[in-house]
């Protein structure tokens, strides 16, 4: 039994350590060591932009947004597709009213997200298309430095780089060192192969390589770039492409948005879970690392709480790790039941045990979705 104890407790111990430290440097090897070369021929223009914002009720945002692509971000080629997903608000009325030849907008009704992008990039008739959200503006030049590699005929999409302003919150801090943490992975893995999923704010796809979504999708800025790269294409990070974002990390706000954002990731587990046989997919272990394995946090977290509470009954060493572990468990409830402490401390155990309460939530709330939503209309190998 105490083997067995040892066995659970190393290999527990081993893979959370792994997910959140050893994949990121293993990351950074590969990219240092065998980095992939970007063919960039000198090109006489960017290749025209469709750039794509599904809305929902976005009034009091959308001018702004607007504004922002048509000064600093599109050419007078490029083309803004506004899919005003149900509005009841004055929404279009407001994009129509810049009176703007390169805006198009298209009023359907509420179908979600995925659907709304289905829909435009039906309608997108240039060559690449760049997603975007109405809450963000993107720095100047992003949008240049997003299309530059497409120069290269190997690279699918190219994702941007979200920025944050810094949380207030005690969880929220280390919140955002696991934000910088999931860009630094991204960018390394873009080195050596291809980044796992874009930042849904702000990256481009090559037109044709968009695959028509099923609508319940919950992680489409997963799932599009994965099916692109499936078809032997390179999914890029791009770090000089800067979207803002305005608001700051809210560990109340991400309590109720991760478990959904999270319950994508079970979604497509079980819809595609042929991405994960080595001769199908030849991401198959950078997905199982940078996505799964984080799924398994918190019963790995448990089992090692657990074997080595059992084990610290016999073994000296384990008393100290048990000890360790409940200053720990200590720091990271402090940290969330008084947000103001922030100190690394506190902050980032706190962020930690927050990021596996999530995942917990994140699998009820998929349990809690109807089969055909779970498992799709058709599980894809």
């Amino acid at each position: 039994m105490e083997n067995l104890l040892q066995l659970l407790f190393w290999l527990s111990a081993g893979l959370i350590g792994f997910a959140y430290a050893g994949y990121p440097v293993l990351c950074f090897l590969l990219g240092r060591l065998h980095p992939r070369s970007r063919d960039l021929p000198p090109s006489p223009s960017r290749p025209r932009a469709s750039f794509l914002l599904v809305v929902h009720n976005e009034q009091q945002r959308i001018e702004a947004r607007l504004r922002n692509l048509l000064e600093s971000q599109s050419a007078p080629d490029d083309e803004i597709l506004i899919i005003c997903d149900g509005c009841r608000d004055e929404t279009a009325a407001r994009a129509r009213a810049l009176n703007d030849p390169r805006i198009r907008v298209e009023e359907v009704p509420r179908g979600g997200k995925a659907r709304g992008l289905n829909h435009g990039a039906r309608l997108a008739s240039r060559e690449i298309i760049v997603f975007c959200d109405a809450r963000q503006s993107f720095a100047p030049g992003a949008t240049d430095r997003l299309l530059h590699h497409f120069a290269d005929p190997r690279t699918g999409a190219v994702s941007g780089n979200l920025e944050i302003e810094p949380s207030t919150a005690g969880a929220g801090r280390g919140v955002d060192v696991y934000w910088r943490l999931e860009k630094f992975v991204r960018r390394w893995e873009s080195a050596f192969d291809s980044a796992i999923g874009c930042t849904g704010a702000i990256y481009a796809i090559r037109r044709e390589l968009f695959e028509h979504l099923p609508v319940d999708t919950l992680l489409d800025d997963v799932v599009i770039p994965m099916r692109i790269a499936n078809r032997g294409f390179r999914i890029l990070f791009e770090p000089e492409a800067v979207a803002l974002e305005p608001q700051r990390l809210d560990p109340a706000k991400e309590r109720r948005r991760k478990p959904r954002t999270l319950a994508g990731n079970y979604q497509m587990l079980f819809r595609y879970p042929g991405w994960l046989l080595p001769w199908r997919c030849r991401l198959w272990w950078q997905l199982f690392c940078h996505r799964y394995l984080r799924l398994m946090g918190a019963p790995l977290l448990l089992t090692t709480l657990t074997s080595s509470a059992l084990l610290a009954r016999t073994l000296p060493f384990h008393r100290a790790v048990f000890a360790a572990e409940g200053v720990l468990l200590f720091l990271a409830a402090l940290g969330l039941i008084f947000p103001r402490i922030s100190s690394r401390l506190v902050t980032i155990p706190a962020a930690f045990l927050f990021l596996q309460w999530t995942s917990v939530m994140a699998l009820l709330f998929y349990l809690r979705m109807p089969g055909g939503r779970r498992s799709g209309p058709g599980v894809t190998w």
